[in-house]
């Protein structure tokens, strides 16, 4: 997924969301840091949303059903990504990847975990705390092997 991809997506879920958290278009538009008029044209589909809108829409609402449920449970953390193609260092909680991952690799307190929506890459330490995301399969899959000493040819492993 990028950047065009991902507001493409969320323009679609600007009503929604708004819906969701029962702000009238001025609240909602206020909020966003947009004009009334723009969020009418967003939410009819005339018009796109701006990448910075898309941005402050999942910073703001991230705790939202709706985007969860459209980027699999972690819409910061997709932008974040999207953003610096790879993302890393805060290592925050997780839930554990109990909804939208498929764990694709487990070794020495690490697992590799795909999101089944956006198809991005995360490692999760032994206590499902984030230490990387990516797009990039061969960069986790890299510093999967940094963490874990795993000696085992793992490109093998991607598919």
């Amino acid at each position: 997924m990028g950047k065009d991809e991902l507001i493409s997506l969320l323009s679609r879920q600007f009503k929604l969301v708004r819906t969701e958290f029962s702000y009238t278009q001025e609240e909602m538009a206020e909020k966003l840091g947009l004009s009334k008029k723009t969020l009418v044209q967003i939410e009819k589909g005339r018009q796109a949303a701006s990448w910075m809108h898309v941005v402050a829409l999942t910073a703001l609402f991230e705790e939202s059903v709706i985007l969860q449920n459209a980027l699999g449970g972690a819409p910061l953390e997709v932008v974040k990504t999207i953003t610096h193609h790879h993302y890393g260092g805060e290592k925050p909680k997780t839930l554990g990847g109990k909804v939208w991952w498929v764990e694709k690799e487990n070794s020495n307190g690490f697992i590799v975990q795909q999101n089944i929506i956006t198809h991005h890459y995360r490692i999760l330490d032994e206590n499902y705390r984030r230490w990387y995301s990516s797009f990039d399969q061969v960069f986790i899959y890299t510093k999967f092997q940094e963490l874990t000493g795993k000696e085992d040819n793992w490109i093998q492993t991607l598919n």
